[in-house]
């Protein structure tokens, strides 16, 4: 039997999880493995607090280099968040030559390539499971399940806060304010809130996606990012109307040998399985030339489902199995889709004045920059003066929504700001 021992850096809910199901399932993971993981050391700044679990104090410490450098401690977990002093700290346990087991997607996605050529330098591998999906084995499938694939796309919904205000806008006909405020109550949102709601830790998500999807650490500026602050009741309930559900969507894809890459609040049809995912869960939909299309879904955060992927990759270093490294450098640059090329459907909310004329105005600066229109939809009730107009485009180029909708805001019959948001028919 080959023990192992971990040093877990950072112990907040992930860290006081990943201790709880080791020593829960220990002997049920030597017995499979022939391995048996033991906590050597844990470093925090607060080693006062309870978290839930019993530690011998003698393994606790406010300083992490002390378990980085201990040489009796075999595997570093780091869980502490944020980027500077994570950087540092994976970069001394990949030049001690010790594997290393993270959950940090803001550090892999502003300084991925750093870490992937560090590791494959020191031979130290880098693991990261837990950083995208939470409990859902997503990079394992990609790394592993998907190898003999080229990836046509992938589908993400992987904030599970946007997804819960979503769900509750729609079933309780609330508002975004009102129920980004229980979020936070109820712990579902931090505060501030604008990681989550501005889309930031979705591309974060999006970014490793990527990178392990196409073999070449993306940056985050290649990714156009839109989150669902502010989003109004009426835009679900349009989209309701239309057959349509609003989820914020990740978006890979590639196009004619390029990769277009965004993030931003999408319309579902109602009947795809994405649209299905409700509350605070996740779901990755992955499309491989060879296999078509599959379905990840699950929690994706959370003390234990988090925990749980975190101790799947330290069993997977502990074994000496490559982390991904590799894979991540098999090519230097990826050819990045220009964003303002890339060919969309959208819905368009307009605010218009109640006069005869004003859908033919609108229609002509469409059709001016390109944009034909799929249907119309005129709601009865009227706002003061002003009436709400849907319309559903067929395809045409971002390049194109953006000088139209620039014009369209401009006109004497438009009040306040037009509303957009890409239709995604996943074909």
């Amino acid at each position: 039997m080959k023990e192992v021992k971990i040093g877990i850096l950072g112990f907040g809910t992930v860290g006081a999880g990943v201790v709880e199901g080791i020593l829960k399932n220990g002997e049920l993971m030597s017995q499979r493995t022939g391995i048996l993981p033991s906590i050597g050391k844990i470093a925090d700044l607060d080693i006062e607090s309870d978290r839930g679990v019993k530690v011998d104090a003698s393994l606790l410490t406010t300083n992490a280099f002390s378990v980085i450098d201990d040489p009796e401690i075999d595997v570093i977990v780091e869980l502490v968040g944020g980027v500077k002093a994570a950087k540092d700290f994976v970069l001394r346990a990949l030049k001690n030559g010790k594997p290393v087991v993270t959950a940090n997607k803001a550090l892999l996605a502003e300084a991925g390539r750093e870490l992937f050529e560090a590791s494959a330098k020191s031979g130290a591998g880098l693991y990261f499971e837990a950083s995208v999906g939470g409990g859902i084995p997503v990079l394992r499938a990609l790394r592993d399940g998907l190898v003999g694939n080229q990836i046509k796309s992938i589908y993400g919904i992987l904030n599970g806060t946007c997804n819960y205000i979503l769900t509750r806008m729609e079933r309780e006909g609330l508002e975004f304010d009102a129920v980004l405020a229980e979020a936070q109550k109820l712990g579902y949102a931090e505060t501030p809130p604008d990681l989550d709601i501005d889309g930031l830790d979705t591309a974060h998500k999006a970014v490793v996606l990527a990178s392990l999807a196409y073999g070449a650490p993306v940056p985050m500026d290649a990714f156009t990012v839109e989150g669902i602050r502010g989003l109004s009741h009426r835009e679900i309930e349009y989209a309701d109307d239309l057959g349509y559900r609003i989820k914020l969507l990740a978006v890979i894809r590639e196009v004619a040998g390029e990769i277009e890459m965004r993030v931003e609040p999408s319309l579902v049809p109602q009947d795809h399985l994405l649209a299905s995912v409700h509350d605070a869960f996740n779901a990755v939909f992955v499309e491989g030339d060879v296999v078509g299309e599959t379905l990840h879904y699950g929690r994706g955060a959370g003390r234990l489902p988090t925990a749980s992927a975190v101790i799947g990759d330290i069993m997977e270093a502990a074994a000496g199995r490559d982390g991904g490294s590799a894979w991540l450098l098999a090519h230097k640059k990826l050819p990045i889709h220009n964003p303002q090329e890339v060919s969309i459907r959208c819905y368009l909310r307009l605010s218009l004045k109640d006069q005869p004329d004003v859908i033919a105005q609108v229609a002509h600066v469409l059709g001016k920059n390109n944009i034909s229109i799929g249907a119309v939809m005129q709601k009865e009730q009227n706002v003061g003066e002003q009436v709400p107009v849907v319309f559903l485009t067929h395809h045409a180029l971002e390049k194109n929504f953006v000088a139209a909708m620039k014009e369209i805001a401009a006109l004497d019959v438009v009040d306040g700001e037009p509303v957009r948001m890409a239709i995604e028919d996943f074909e």
